[in-house]
């Protein structure tokens, strides 16, 4: 639990009960991201402290409630943890990711850096058993960069720009090769930049520009108004990092560049995890795991985030 800005400490809480639509969960792992950091730090407050961080998480069904069915006990799941509400218009027509309703785990309820967790059966999906739970806890982050991919249009045998590579980055440099599309990547830290380049993405050569397409992941100020210069005329931005500050482009910029701006906020349910879920389950599944670089037990938390600010890849929490 964060029990204050920059603390993490390991408590024991009661069993979570399970209601009749829900589902508990013996939780094996949880990834950390760049939303957790932002809590952790004190740059995002949470609805009080103490306070259940993570969102990133898979593990082993152990209790059904008494209206669920299609589900099992002793079953592997990942959890999509962004409960939408389903019956706003954003949710009807398809974009739950707009849900203003949005429960988001780890942000707005308890996350699951926990040995049990209970959650909603609708937002539990089963994998195959035996993945590596390096691939598993990567899962939701994964859906955020396939999202963000279907969204903005571009196709096998075109290329664009990734800034940024963290672990969102790599798993959108990760996705974006296999769909064909010939990646360059802009990162200042050399660790992560060759790990990019060992997932197939080519550092950004200097002057490069005519790129049909550029995403954004690092939300670091002014980096927009740097690579919309990259782009070609037309051309288009994926923005996934979020920051506060004014965006320094003007709208005749936009316009005679004749740029589209695409917000690209998580995923939609159900479509997104699902997609992702069964590429896991292909003959040729992405490798995941590949972008991550550290894990750590659950009593070492306050080391794992103190890590996952620089490392090379994702890290994650090991609760098995």
């Amino acid at each position: 639990m964060l029990t204050e800005p920059g603390a993490l400490s390991v408590v024991s809480v009661p069993e979570p009960s399970c209601g009749p639509g829900d589902v508990l969960i013996r939780m094996r792992g949880t990834g950390l991201c760049g939303s957790d950091l932002a809590v952790h730090a004190g740059h995002r407050r949470p609805p009080r402290l103490p306070w259940i961080l993570g969102h990133e998480g898979t593990g082993r069904i152990v209790e059904l409630g008494s209206a669920v069915s299609g589900l099992h006990t002793g079953q592997d799941v990942v959890i999509e943890p962004d409960y939408c509400c389903l019956t706003c218009a954003p949710c009807r027509a398809g974009r739950t990711s707009a849900c203003a309703g949005r429960a988001a785990v780890g942000l707005t309820v308890p996350g699951l850096l926990s040995d049990y967790v209970v959650a909603p059966a609708a937002f539990v999906w089963p994998v195959a058993p035996r993945l590596p739970l390096e691939d598993l806890v990567c899962v939701e982050p994964a859906t955020v960069a396939r999202a963000a991919m279907r969204r903005s249009g571009i196709a096998p045998g075109q290329s664009c720009l990734v800034i940024g590579a963290g672990s969102q980055g790599l798993l959108l440099c990760q996705a974006l090769v296999g769909h064909g599309v010939t990646v360059f990547v802009q990162e200042p830290n050399e660790a992560r930049l060759d790990r990019a380049c060992s997932l197939g993405a080519t550092p950004l050569p200097p002057d490069t520009d005519g790129l049909p397409c550029l995403f954004e992941t690092s939300g670091a100020p002014g980096v927009i108004e740097q690579a919309l210069r990259r782009l070609a005329t037309p051309g288009t931005a994926v923005l996934i990092g979020m920051n506060t500050s004014p965006l320094g482009v003007s709208p005749r910029d936009l316009v005679a560049g004749q740029i589209t701006l695409i917000g690209s906020m998580i995923y939609d349910h159900p479509v997104d995890f699902a997609q992702t879920v069964s590429a896991l389950e292909s003959p040729t599944p992405p490798r995941l795991g590949a972008v991550v670089s550290d894990g750590y037990a659950l009593e070492d938390v306050q080391e794992a985030f103190t890590a996952a600010y620089t490392a090379a890849g994702k890290v994650w929490v090991d609760l098995s």
